[in-house]
């Protein structure tokens, strides 16, 4: 039986991070949460950080991270596009002997310019999923260690705009900046099913979440007519969408996700507004079944692994 339904959270759309994280005391617990120096994961290192949590940013600009975050939490330099970056970091950071308790893949990029980084691989897939998934395989030993750690994939309802590729990963035969978001965002999702069935055994469970709809650094690649013809922002570049979110109600999922008493025993589900989504095969709230599938998250895992020389369970 599937676990991939509601389980009566009560909280929702408008909590907060620091909503879900009220009574939580994370004192002593590490947790590493990429991109936390700039929207949604800037409020979730703030929050980590409330609670207690010694917080290790890893940016692709470091001096700006710095000067972002001052001594709320711990920064080391990291280009999730560039595999020698994510084994440098992993090698600093596992030379120091410490276990990890968090980790929330929260750095991305959304429907960019056609690039491609490190062995000409298309860079929303290797940026938001190949560098994340190297990353969390070459710190299995600090996430292993200690009972386990969570691990958060912060995905998008934009993995209802593609499957994976299986027959073009990398957009060679011709690029869509949003059909490339969508298969990065499936991704997401599918890594997180992925290693919650090879890790839960060693204590690490993983999530997969839609943070829901906010105005972020994210839309950086997006022209300004583009939003407004979306119904986003008016010409004025006022939010006008009355679904879209904070910050501080956008970083409430992916906390939930790390921190939730709730979550005990659970793994390998997607979640948005702090609660279990279910399953939906149209464009009603939830996740489409074929991100959850577990024999495309097994054959993902297993192309990824190919792709990037990576598998801690090789």
């Amino acid at each position: 039986m599937s676990a991939q339904h509601k389980i009566g959270s009560g909280f929702g759309h408008d909590s907060t991070a620091d909503d879900v994280l009220a009574g939580i005391d994370l004192t002593g617990k590490l947790a590493i949460v990429t991109g936390g120096y700039s929207g949604l994961g800037l409020e979730t290192t703030k929050a980590l950080a409330k609670a207690g949590a010694h917080v290790v940013v890893p940016a692709r600009r470091p001096d700006a991270a710095r000067e972002v975050l001052g001594d709320l939490a711990e920064v080391d330099e990291l280009d999730l596009g560039d595999l020698k970056s994510v084994d440098a970091f992993a090698e600093r950071f596992l030379a120091s002997g410490r276990s990890v308790d968090i980790v929330i893949d929260n750095a991305g990029i959304m429907a960019s310019p056609e690039t491609r980084v490190g062995p000409g691989w298309e860079a929303q897939f290797a940026t938001n999923h190949l560098g994340h998934f190297a990353l969390i395989n070459r710190l299995w030993s600090a996430l292993a260690a200690d009972g386990g750690a969570r691990v958060v994939s912060v995905s998008s309802t934009g993995h209802r705009r593609s499957d994976i590729r299986w027959d073009d990963l990398e957009f060679r035969l011709g690029y869509d900046k949003w059909e490339a978001y969508g298969q990065a965002k499936t991704a997401n999702v599918l890594f997180a099913v992925q290693l919650d069935a090879l890790g839960k055994d060693s204590g690490v469970r993983a999530f997969a979440l839609h943070p829901g709809g906010i105005l972020t650094p994210l839309q950086r690649h997006l022209e300004k007519q583009e939003m407004v013809d979306f119904g986003w922002i008016d010409e004025d570049g006022n939010a006008l969408n009355p679904a879209f979110k904070s910050p501080g109600q956008g970083a409430a999922t992916q906390v939930w996700a790390a921190t939730s008493p709730q979550l005990e025993g659970l793994g390998g589900v997607f979640l948005e507004d702090c609660e279990v989504a279910e399953v939906s095969p149209d464009d009603a709230p939830g996740v489409r079944p074929y991100a959850i599938d577990p024999a495309s998250a097994e054959r993902l895992w297993t192309v990824s692994a190919q792709l990037t020389g990576v598998n801690a369970f090789g």
